[in-house]
């Protein structure tokens, strides 16, 4: 007969301790309504590290030489990384129909034929192939450099994007046809072909690490879509404000359906297109920050 370990009840100390712990690591925030889930997700660690108490986990994440590795384990367990490729159909037809074109013809007129975009939060991968196999349609690309940077702070997700292996969970918003042209089936699952992998880059990145963040360089369109509704309000206006940062004058930034700037910054201004709003860096700005 098999024995589970009895459950270890977390404390609201220790709730504290951990939940401060994390936010300071890379901005997830979590009220204490939030203590049974952290209790749940967290106590099997206890149990793999045969830990007696959530204060010695939490001494475990702050002082073990093998704390980054467990750091990588409580971000997995965490998160919820539930994607799919085509994700919010409408505002991808805005990114095709209506920036893309904006974006090339000021590019155009400047002799510019390099296409940066940063897929902020990538999970899995499903985002940022979606974006690759929409510009492998645009045949005037054929003789841009392009260059689509996928990234996220779990390890997990990201070993499935570099794989580009997908089953039929991602695939519920995908053209049967698109699926033949850019996947190969094998065994029930789908991999992503090298055409679309060859343009996407996938990265660990903390959106908190402002010095990695930096490294990335100059973007023209940033996706960060479903991704922000994980922080507090001053963790939110440092993550904009870093995208107001790496954007180029008058590049783009996407959010998810259900996000929006407000009361975050008003350094962006919002454009209004057929299927879709976003945000647009203006062509020249007083300041980058967001609100004070």
């Amino acid at each position: 007969m098999l024995l589970l370990s009895p459950e270890i009840p977390m404390s609201m100390d220790e709730f504290r301790l951990l939940r401060d712990f994390v936010y300071q690591h890379c901005g997830l925030n979590f009220t204490e309504d939030s203590k049974y889930l952290l209790e749940k997700r967290l106590g099997r660690r206890l149990q793999v590290h045969n830990l007696k108490s959530f204060k010695d986990y939490y001494y475990f994440l702050r002082y073990k030489p093998e704390k980054d590795q467990e750091l990588s384990e409580v971000v997995d367990l965490l998160t919820t990384n539930e994607t799919y490729f085509f994700r919010e159909e409408y505002q991808l037809r805005t990114f095709v129909e209506d920036v893309l074109p904006e974006i090339r013809k000021r590019k155009e007129a400047s002799g510019d034929k390099q296409l940066r975009i940063w897929s902020a939060g990538c999970s899995s991968g499903e985002e940022p192939y979606t974006l690759a196999m929409m510009l492998l349609d645009q045949p005037w690309l054929n003789s841009w450099r392009v260059e689509i940077i996928g990234t996220d702070i779990s390890q997990k997700v990201l070993q499935k994007a570099r794989q580009g292996e997908y089953s039929e969970a991602s695939f519920r918003n995908t053209d049967p046809a698109c699926r033949r042209r850019f996947f190969v089936e094998n065994d029930g699952k789908a991999q992503i072909g090298d055409d679309v992998k060859g343009l996407v880059t996938i990265s660990h990145l903390n959106l908190f690490d402002q010095a990695r963040i930096a490294l990335l360089g100059k973007m023209d369109i940033v996706f960060c879509r479903n991704v922000i509704i994980y922080f507090d309000l001053d963790g939110k206006k440092k993550v904009i404000d870093s995208f107001f940062q790496r954007l180029h004058p008058e590049g783009f930034l996407l959010l998810g359906h259900s996000e929006s700037l407000i009361n975050l910054s008003t350094s962006f201004k919002l454009r209004h297109f057929q299927h879709d709003m976003v945000y647009q860096k203006p062509a020249t700005t007083a300041s980058s920050g967001g609100l004070p």
